[in-house]
Protein backbone atom coordinates (compact mmCIF):
# COMPACT_ATOMS: atom_id res chain seq x y z
CA UNK A 1 0.00 0.00 0.00
CA UNK A 2 1.37 3.29 -1.01
CA UNK A 3 1.60 6.09 1.62
CA UNK A 4 -1.68 8.20 0.10
CA UNK A 5 -3.58 4.83 0.11
CA UNK A 6 -2.31 4.38 4.11
CA UNK A 7 -3.03 7.94 4.76
CA UNK A 8 -6.67 7.83 3.37
CA UNK A 9 -7.48 4.77 4.94
CA UNK A 10 -6.04 6.66 8.33
CA UNK A 11 -8.46 9.77 7.75
CA UNK A 12 -11.62 7.15 6.95
CA UNK A 13 -10.76 5.40 10.00
CA UNK A 14 -11.12 8.70 11.89
CA UNK A 15 -14.03 9.89 9.89
CA UNK A 16 -16.23 6.66 10.66
CA UNK A 17 -15.64 6.93 14.50
CA UNK A 18 -15.27 10.36 15.25
CA UNK A 19 -18.88 11.14 14.06
CA UNK A 20 -21.03 9.26 15.90
CA UNK A 21 -18.88 10.23 19.10
CA UNK A 22 -19.31 13.53 18.35
CA UNK A 23 -23.15 13.29 18.64
CA UNK A 24 -21.81 14.23 22.46
CA UNK A 25 -22.21 17.70 21.11
CA UNK A 26 -26.20 17.28 20.51
CA UNK A 27 -26.52 16.81 24.09
CA UNK A 28 -28.47 20.04 24.10
CA UNK A 29 -31.16 17.98 22.38
CA UNK A 30 -31.81 15.47 25.02
CA UNK A 31 -32.14 18.50 27.75
CA UNK A 32 -36.00 18.45 28.36
CA UNK A 33 -36.63 15.01 27.23
CA UNK A 34 -34.04 13.66 30.00
CA UNK A 35 -35.43 16.21 32.07
CA UNK A 36 -38.97 15.21 32.08
CA UNK A 37 -38.10 11.66 32.21
CA UNK A 38 -36.24 11.38 35.09
CA UNK A 39 -37.15 14.38 37.29
CA UNK A 40 -34.38 16.33 37.17
CA UNK A 41 -33.31 20.25 36.58
CA UNK A 42 -31.06 21.70 34.17
CA UNK A 43 -28.20 22.19 36.45
CA UNK A 44 -28.39 18.06 37.39
CA UNK A 45 -28.02 17.88 32.84
CA UNK A 46 -25.21 20.06 32.51
CA UNK A 47 -23.37 18.33 35.23
CA UNK A 48 -23.69 14.85 33.08
CA UNK A 49 -22.21 16.98 30.45
CA UNK A 50 -19.76 17.94 32.25
CA UNK A 51 -18.83 14.45 33.47
CA UNK A 52 -18.88 13.03 30.26
CA UNK A 53 -16.29 15.81 29.19
CA UNK A 54 -14.13 15.14 32.24
CA UNK A 55 -14.34 11.42 31.18
CA UNK A 56 -13.70 11.99 27.52
CA UNK A 57 -10.40 14.13 28.52
CA UNK A 58 -9.23 11.21 31.18
CA UNK A 59 -10.08 8.43 28.03
CA UNK A 60 -7.39 11.47 26.03
CA UNK A 61 -4.93 11.03 28.08
CA UNK A 62 -5.15 7.00 29.22
CA UNK A 63 -4.94 6.53 25.18
CA UNK A 64 -1.35 7.49 24.58
CA UNK A 65 -0.45 4.64 27.00
CA UNK A 66 -2.86 2.24 25.90
CA UNK A 67 -2.05 2.46 21.82
CA UNK A 68 1.71 2.34 22.74
CA UNK A 69 0.66 -1.37 24.38
CA UNK A 70 -2.01 -2.57 22.01
CA UNK A 71 -2.74 -2.62 18.83
CA UNK A 72 -4.90 0.37 17.63
CA UNK A 73 -7.24 -2.21 15.47
CA UNK A 74 -7.97 -3.80 19.13
CA UNK A 75 -7.95 -0.35 21.20
CA UNK A 76 -10.73 1.22 18.91
CA UNK A 77 -12.63 -2.09 19.83
CA UNK A 78 -12.70 -1.97 23.04
CA UNK A 79 -13.38 1.44 23.26
CA UNK A 80 -16.42 1.30 21.06
CA UNK A 81 -17.44 -1.56 23.27
CA UNK A 82 -17.37 0.18 26.40
CA UNK A 83 -19.17 3.61 25.01
CA UNK A 84 -22.17 1.44 23.73
CA UNK A 85 -22.35 -0.17 26.78
CA UNK A 86 -22.69 3.19 28.61
CA UNK A 87 -25.14 4.37 26.30
CA UNK A 88 -27.68 1.16 26.69
CA UNK A 89 -27.22 1.94 30.96
CA UNK A 90 -28.37 5.43 29.68
CA UNK A 91 -31.14 3.96 27.65
CA UNK A 92 -32.57 1.75 30.38
CA UNK A 93 -31.28 4.48 33.33
CA UNK A 94 -34.38 5.08 36.24
CA UNK A 95 -32.58 8.06 37.76
CA UNK A 96 -29.66 10.50 38.00
CA UNK A 97 -27.00 7.77 39.24
CA UNK A 98 -27.32 5.63 36.10
CA UNK A 99 -27.82 8.67 33.72
CA UNK A 100 -24.55 9.63 35.23
CA UNK A 101 -22.44 6.67 34.83
CA UNK A 102 -23.81 5.43 31.39
CA UNK A 103 -23.27 8.90 29.59
CA UNK A 104 -21.20 10.34 31.90
CA UNK A 105 -18.13 8.01 32.18
CA UNK A 106 -18.59 5.03 29.87
CA UNK A 107 -20.00 7.09 26.73
CA UNK A 108 -17.07 9.86 27.49
CA UNK A 109 -14.50 7.53 28.50
CA UNK A 110 -14.27 5.71 25.26
CA UNK A 111 -14.80 8.58 22.96
CA UNK A 112 -11.80 10.17 24.55
CA UNK A 113 -9.35 7.26 24.20
CA UNK A 114 -10.62 6.95 20.32
CA UNK A 115 -10.48 10.30 19.91
CA UNK A 116 -7.02 10.71 20.83
CA UNK A 117 -6.46 7.68 19.01
CA UNK A 118 -6.76 8.02 15.63
CA UNK A 119 -5.57 11.80 15.74
CA UNK A 120 -2.18 10.34 16.48
CA UNK A 121 -2.81 7.34 13.90
CA UNK A 122 -3.52 10.49 10.95
CA UNK A 123 -0.27 12.14 12.18
CA UNK A 124 1.49 9.46 11.61
CA UNK A 125 0.34 8.66 7.94
CA UNK A 126 0.29 12.34 6.34
CA UNK A 127 2.54 14.28 6.02
CA UNK A 128 1.69 17.33 4.72
CA UNK A 129 -0.93 19.92 5.72
CA UNK A 130 -1.44 19.12 9.08
CA UNK A 131 -3.07 21.99 10.09
CA UNK A 132 -5.94 21.53 7.24
CA UNK A 133 -6.04 17.41 8.37
CA UNK A 134 -6.08 17.96 12.25
CA UNK A 135 -8.61 20.47 11.47
CA UNK A 136 -11.23 18.03 9.33
CA UNK A 137 -10.55 15.35 12.69
CA UNK A 138 -11.75 17.48 15.04
CA UNK A 139 -14.10 19.18 13.30
CA UNK A 140 -15.66 15.56 12.98
CA UNK A 141 -17.41 15.98 16.46
CA UNK A 142 -19.58 18.92 15.45
CA UNK A 143 -19.86 17.53 12.26
CA UNK A 144 -21.37 14.54 13.82
CA UNK A 145 -23.66 16.62 16.13
CA UNK A 146 -24.79 18.28 13.31
CA UNK A 147 -26.09 15.13 11.54
CA UNK A 148 -26.95 13.71 14.82
CA UNK A 149 -29.28 16.33 16.17
CA UNK A 150 -31.75 16.37 13.49
CA UNK A 151 -31.72 12.73 13.58
CA UNK A 152 -31.69 12.45 17.15
CA UNK A 153 -35.37 14.95 17.25
CA UNK A 154 -37.02 13.10 14.44
CA UNK A 155 -36.45 9.62 16.56
CA UNK A 156 -37.18 11.19 19.85
CA UNK A 157 -41.05 12.16 18.91
CA UNK A 158 -41.33 8.89 16.44
CA UNK A 159 -39.89 6.37 18.67
CA UNK A 160 -39.08 7.94 22.26
CA UNK A 161 -35.67 8.87 23.97
CA UNK A 162 -34.96 5.62 25.00
CA UNK A 163 -35.27 3.63 21.83
CA UNK A 164 -32.94 6.22 20.07
CA UNK A 165 -30.06 5.76 22.47
CA UNK A 166 -30.20 2.25 22.24
CA UNK A 167 -29.91 3.04 18.32
CA UNK A 168 -26.73 5.29 18.92
CA UNK A 169 -25.11 2.74 20.49
CA UNK A 170 -25.49 0.09 17.31
CA UNK A 171 -24.43 3.09 15.49
CA UNK A 172 -21.22 3.57 17.83
CA UNK A 173 -20.45 -0.59 17.91
CA UNK A 174 -20.31 -0.66 14.12
CA UNK A 175 -18.54 2.12 13.51
CA UNK A 176 -15.64 1.30 16.24
CA UNK A 177 -15.61 -2.18 14.19
CA UNK A 178 -15.28 -0.28 10.85
CA UNK A 179 -12.74 1.98 11.80
CA UNK A 180 -10.26 -0.79 13.21
CA UNK A 181 -10.82 -2.69 10.04
CA UNK A 182 -9.56 0.67 8.04
CA UNK A 183 -6.97 0.76 10.99
CA UNK A 184 -5.69 -3.04 10.24
CA UNK A 185 -5.84 -1.38 6.25
CA UNK A 186 -3.38 1.37 6.89
CA UNK A 187 -0.82 -0.87 8.65
CA UNK A 188 -0.75 2.31 11.08
CA UNK A 189 2.43 2.62 13.48
CA UNK A 190 1.43 4.68 16.48
CA UNK A 191 5.57 5.98 16.54
CA UNK A 192 8.00 7.45 13.75
CA UNK A 193 11.01 6.05 14.46
CA UNK A 194 12.84 9.02 12.34
CA UNK A 195 11.03 11.79 14.92
CA UNK A 196 12.98 12.54 17.98
CA UNK A 197 11.88 9.98 20.51
CA UNK A 198 12.88 12.75 23.48
CA UNK A 199 10.55 15.15 22.55
CA UNK A 200 7.22 13.14 23.28
CA UNK A 201 7.95 14.01 27.09
CA UNK A 202 9.16 17.21 26.42
CA UNK A 203 6.16 19.75 27.53
CA UNK A 204 7.81 23.00 26.84
CA UNK A 205 5.96 24.52 29.90
CA UNK A 206 5.91 27.79 29.34
CA UNK A 207 4.37 27.30 25.68
CA UNK A 208 2.28 24.75 26.74
CA UNK A 209 0.79 27.09 29.64
CA UNK A 210 0.22 29.91 27.15
CA UNK A 211 -1.48 27.58 24.70
CA UNK A 212 -3.44 25.41 27.65
CA UNK A 213 -4.46 29.00 28.54
CA UNK A 214 -5.66 30.49 25.49
CA UNK A 215 -7.42 27.08 24.44
CA UNK A 216 -9.50 26.91 27.88
CA UNK A 217 -11.07 30.66 27.63
CA UNK A 218 -11.84 30.10 23.62
CA UNK A 219 -13.76 26.32 24.79
CA UNK A 220 -15.44 27.85 28.18
CA UNK A 221 -17.23 29.98 26.01
CA UNK A 222 -17.98 27.08 22.54
CA UNK A 223 -18.87 24.74 25.15
CA UNK A 224 -21.56 26.53 26.46
CA UNK A 225 -23.18 27.06 23.38
CA UNK A 226 -22.56 23.80 21.84
CA UNK A 227 -24.07 21.59 25.49
CA UNK A 228 -27.13 23.97 25.36
CA UNK A 229 -27.66 25.75 22.48
CA UNK A 230 -31.05 24.92 22.24
CA UNK A 231 -32.24 26.29 25.54
CA UNK A 232 -30.56 29.05 24.76
CA UNK A 233 -32.20 30.10 21.76
CA UNK A 234 -35.48 28.40 23.80
CA UNK A 235 -34.88 31.13 26.57
CA UNK A 236 -34.17 34.24 24.05
CA UNK A 237 -38.02 33.25 22.76
CA UNK A 238 -37.32 30.90 20.03
CA UNK A 239 -39.59 27.99 19.45
CA UNK A 240 -38.85 23.99 19.60
CA UNK A 241 -38.47 23.87 15.96
CA UNK A 242 -36.10 26.46 16.08
CA UNK A 243 -33.88 25.87 18.83
CA UNK A 244 -33.64 22.33 16.86
CA UNK A 245 -33.26 23.81 13.40
CA UNK A 246 -30.56 26.38 15.39
CA UNK A 247 -28.44 23.32 17.13
CA UNK A 248 -27.79 21.96 13.74
CA UNK A 249 -27.19 25.03 11.89
CA UNK A 250 -24.38 26.11 15.51
CA UNK A 251 -22.68 23.25 15.22
CA UNK A 252 -22.16 22.65 11.18
CA UNK A 253 -20.88 26.30 11.61
CA UNK A 254 -18.33 24.92 14.34
CA UNK A 255 -17.50 22.15 12.28
CA UNK A 256 -16.23 24.46 9.49
CA UNK A 257 -14.89 26.83 11.53
CA UNK A 258 -12.67 23.88 13.31
CA UNK A 259 -11.47 22.52 9.60
CA UNK A 260 -11.29 26.57 9.00
CA UNK A 261 -8.94 27.24 11.97
CA UNK A 262 -6.52 24.40 10.71
CA UNK A 263 -6.39 25.54 7.02
CA UNK A 264 -5.57 29.39 8.68
CA UNK A 265 -2.74 27.82 11.07
CA UNK A 266 -0.74 26.36 7.37
CA UNK A 267 -1.01 29.85 6.11
CA UNK A 268 -0.68 32.40 9.41
CA UNK A 269 0.64 32.63 12.55
CA UNK A 270 -0.63 30.66 15.49
CA UNK A 271 -1.00 34.16 17.34
CA UNK A 272 -2.69 35.44 14.30
CA UNK A 273 -5.32 32.91 13.93
CA UNK A 274 -5.91 32.52 17.62
CA UNK A 275 -6.47 36.56 18.31
CA UNK A 276 -8.96 36.59 15.68
CA UNK A 277 -10.71 33.44 17.18
CA UNK A 278 -11.13 35.40 20.14
CA UNK A 279 -12.15 38.08 19.12
CA UNK A 280 -15.00 36.48 16.42
CA UNK A 281 -16.48 35.11 19.04
CA UNK A 282 -16.47 38.57 21.59
CA UNK A 283 -18.37 40.08 19.00
CA UNK A 284 -20.65 37.21 19.23
CA UNK A 285 -21.59 37.68 22.59
CA UNK A 286 -21.73 41.40 22.25
CA UNK A 287 -24.16 41.88 19.95
CA UNK A 288 -26.25 39.35 21.44
CA UNK A 289 -26.21 41.09 24.55
CA UNK A 290 -27.05 44.32 22.84
CA UNK A 291 -29.93 42.79 20.73
CA UNK A 292 -31.02 40.01 22.63
CA UNK A 293 -34.01 38.29 20.86
CA UNK A 294 -34.17 34.36 19.08
CA UNK A 295 -33.29 35.69 15.46
CA UNK A 296 -30.33 37.21 16.50
CA UNK A 297 -29.25 34.65 18.96
CA UNK A 298 -28.93 31.89 16.36
CA UNK A 299 -26.39 33.68 14.14
CA UNK A 300 -24.26 34.81 17.66
CA UNK A 301 -24.11 31.83 19.08
CA UNK A 302 -22.81 30.38 16.02
CA UNK A 303 -20.31 33.22 15.95
CA UNK A 304 -18.95 32.04 19.55
CA UNK A 305 -19.06 28.59 18.56
CA UNK A 306 -16.90 29.63 15.67
CA UNK A 307 -14.10 31.49 17.36
CA UNK A 308 -14.22 27.98 19.69
CA UNK A 309 -14.18 25.74 16.61
CA UNK A 310 -11.49 28.08 15.07
CA UNK A 311 -9.54 27.81 18.19
CA UNK A 312 -10.16 24.04 18.33
CA UNK A 313 -8.94 23.85 14.76
CA UNK A 314 -5.65 25.83 15.45
CA UNK A 315 -4.91 23.87 18.23
CA UNK A 316 -4.31 20.75 16.19
CA UNK A 317 -2.63 21.86 14.18
CA UNK A 318 -0.39 24.40 16.69
CA UNK A 319 0.67 20.86 18.52
CA UNK A 320 2.17 19.41 15.08
CA UNK A 321 5.02 23.08 14.66
CA UNK A 322 5.79 23.38 18.06
CA UNK A 323 6.04 19.40 18.80
CA UNK A 324 7.15 16.71 17.53
CA UNK A 325 4.77 14.41 15.59
CA UNK A 326 5.63 11.30 18.23
CA UNK A 327 4.40 13.75 20.96
CA UNK A 328 1.00 14.79 19.41
CA UNK A 329 -1.09 12.37 21.53
CA UNK A 330 0.67 13.06 24.57
CA UNK A 331 0.56 16.69 24.00
CA UNK A 332 -3.31 16.86 23.02
CA UNK A 333 -4.03 14.85 25.59
CA UNK A 334 -2.60 17.24 27.88
CA UNK A 335 -4.05 20.23 26.22
CA UNK A 336 -7.38 18.78 26.61
CA UNK A 337 -7.35 19.23 29.83
CA UNK A 338 -8.19 22.80 29.40
CA UNK A 339 -11.16 21.58 27.24
CA UNK A 340 -12.51 19.38 30.40
CA UNK A 341 -11.98 22.57 33.09
CA UNK A 342 -13.73 24.52 30.22
CA UNK A 343 -16.43 21.88 30.67
CA UNK A 344 -17.08 22.07 34.24
CA UNK A 345 -16.90 26.08 34.99
CA UNK A 346 -18.87 28.36 32.45
CA UNK A 347 -21.28 25.38 31.16
CA UNK A 348 -22.13 24.50 34.74
CA UNK A 349 -22.35 28.24 35.77
CA UNK A 350 -24.76 28.89 32.72
CA UNK A 351 -26.73 25.76 33.80
CA UNK A 352 -27.21 27.16 37.20
CA UNK A 353 -27.56 31.05 36.24
CA UNK A 354 -30.43 29.78 33.95
CA UNK A 355 -32.17 27.63 36.92
CA UNK A 356 -32.43 31.05 38.94
CA UNK A 357 -33.10 33.07 35.94
CA UNK A 358 -34.40 31.53 33.25
CA UNK A 359 -32.23 33.33 30.91
CA UNK A 360 -28.31 33.77 29.22
CA UNK A 361 -27.46 37.04 29.76
CA UNK A 362 -24.93 36.95 32.40
CA UNK A 363 -23.31 33.93 30.64
CA UNK A 364 -22.77 35.23 27.37
CA UNK A 365 -21.34 38.52 29.03
CA UNK A 366 -19.10 36.16 31.02
CA UNK A 367 -18.01 34.33 27.96
CA UNK A 368 -17.67 37.46 25.99
CA UNK A 369 -15.33 38.50 29.13
CA UNK A 370 -13.07 35.38 28.54
CA UNK A 371 -12.59 35.54 25.01
CA UNK A 372 -11.44 39.23 25.29
CA UNK A 373 -8.72 38.11 27.72
CA UNK A 374 -7.66 35.44 25.53
CA UNK A 375 -7.35 37.69 22.82
CA UNK A 376 -4.49 39.59 24.81
CA UNK A 377 -2.93 36.55 25.79
CA UNK A 378 -2.86 34.99 22.51
CA UNK A 379 -0.96 38.41 21.17
CA UNK A 380 2.00 36.60 23.11
CA UNK A 381 2.05 32.98 21.27
CA UNK A 382 5.56 32.20 19.64
CA UNK A 383 5.10 32.33 15.50
CA UNK A 384 7.46 28.95 15.75
CA UNK A 385 7.04 26.66 12.41
CA UNK A 386 7.20 22.77 12.70
CA UNK A 387 9.41 20.88 14.71
CA UNK A 388 9.94 17.65 13.21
Amino acid sequence: MTPRQRSIAAIAAATVLNLPFGTIYAFSVFLKPMETMLAIGRTQMTFVFALATLSLTLGMNLAPPLYRRLPPALLTVLAGAGSALGLVLTATAGGFVQLAVGYGLLFGLGGGIGFILVQQGVNQTVRSGNGLVNGYVVGLYPLGAMIGAPLFGWAIGAFGLRPTLVALAVVVCVASLVSAALMRVADIRMQDAAAAAGEVHDPRWGLFARMFAVFFLAAAAGLTVMSQAAGIVQAYGGRTGLALGATTFITGAIASARIGGGWLVDRFSVPQVATFAHLWSLAGALALTVWPGPLVAVPTLAMIGMGYGFMSGLTAGAITQYWSRNAFGHVAGRLYIAWCIAAITLPILAGWLFDRTQGYGAAVMIAGGGNLLGALVAMGLPHGRARR
